[in-house]
């Protein structure tokens, strides 16, 4: 069986990784590796796939970046002549980034299966660009792996209940798997830190808008008199935080600690020894549930409910009332404890690799 994997920006490669190792495994499917460059500097690209272990792109398609419509346009029109060269079997997509929407699309429109791991996850709020993504690629795909059981349900709700199958969560293989490297690296004492709390900020909708930025600057403001703040800062961010005039409110604040964009393992390193996490990222969500972390998710919702029904995470939104409650209960020691969803037990990256190798 021949399967075109794609990927394309930062939250792919953890979850593409585990998937490759599997696929070379068995040794009976032929993956080609397709990387359309949506995310293009080194930090937030080429350092993961050499820390990943993931081989060099059989393709790489250098789309950069553009508005969501031309980042997406870009992608189909550099995609399809892969798959008329390669021919594949299948397409496999992860997540929900423009890449995954594109390459999908293109796959469907020259009649090429689908394979979407991450399927079924919703927030409900169309306004963000990922939920769109989620939902159009699920409705092409032909298989679906979801992640947690509301994938599942989502899907049923959306009448899609054909090639369901409950996988896991590749990204927690790829964190299982390097978790003793990324312990031995010891971030904390390499960047001498004592108590801190880890910052990560991203999305578009946080980012992009000044007022909504100032309010997340606020926020952070409110929990660096809890803990010493370090804040890997994201290209984007780092613009707008210029742009608007809020890096140097930030300078002034001496609890908060900006650092480059963070490989891989060092992140993973940061967040194992964080009293906590303020985060607006689905995936930070799911490892800090797996390391018992505590996760302070800066938005109104989530498309990874099991984090918080079962996880280390609290969706605090924009709201310093509930970020300082639940501040104060990680400072008194009450704060919730995680426990480990089903099927985050390593071998998600395995069951997909066997689902497939029995369609072919």
């Amino acid at each position: 069986m021949k399967i075109v994997s794609v990927v394309g920006a930062r939250p792919n490669f953890m979850k593409m990784a585990s998937l490759d190792a599997a696929f070379r495994k068995s040794g009976k499917v032929q993956n080609v590796l397709v990387h359309t460059g949506q995310h293009y500097d080194d930090a937030m690209s080429q350092v993961f796939f050499d820390e990943l272990q993931l081989p060099k792109p059989d393709q790489y398609l250098g789309v950069g970046s553009g508005s969501h419509a031309q980042q997406t346009a870009e992608v189909m029109k550099r995609f399809e002549p892969v798959m008329d060269l390669e021919k594949p079997d299948a397409v496999l997509v992860v997540g929900d980034v423009n890449s995954t929407l594109a390459c999908a699309l293109a796959a469907a429109k020259k009649q090429v299966p689908v394979a979407h791991v991450e399927a079924g996850l919703r927030s409900f709020d169309k306004n963000m660009p990922e939920e769109v993504n989620r939902l159009v690629t699920d409705h092409l795909s032909t298989w679906l792996f979801t992640s947690e059981p509301s994938g599942a349900k989502n899907l049923e709700k959306e009448g899609i209940t054909d090639d369901v199958f409950f996988a896991g969560n590749t990204m927690i293989d790829t964190l299982r798997f390097f978790h003793k490297k990324a312990r031995d690296l010891n971030m904390k004492e390499k960047l001498d830190l004592e108590g801190y709390g880890l910052v990560t900020l991203h999305r578009p909708e946080n980012v992009d808008d000044s007022k909504t930025l100032a309010k997340i600057v606020a926020l952070l403001e409110v929990a660096s008199r809890h803990e010493e703040l370090v804040w890997p800062v994201h290209p984007r961010t780092k613009k707008q935080l210029e742009h608007t005039g809020l890096n140097q409110r930030i300078a002034d604040n001496k609890k908060i600690r900006l650092l480059e964009p963070q490989g891989y393992l060092e992140f993973l390193s940061l967040q194992m020894d964080a009293r906590f996490v303020l985060t607006d990222s689905g995936g930070i969500q799911e490892e800090t549930t797996f390391l018992d972390v505590p996760c302070l998710t800066l938005r109104e919702n989530t498309e990874r409910p099991v984090t918080v029904e079962q996880g280390s995470n609290t969706l605090v939104g924009s709201d310093k009332g509930k970020l300082r409650a639940a501040l104060e209960q990680i400072g008194r020691g009450t704060y919730k404890h995680a426990t480990v969803p089903e099927n985050w037990d390593g071998k998600a990256g395995q069951r997909i690799a066997e689902y497939l190798e029995a369609t072919e």
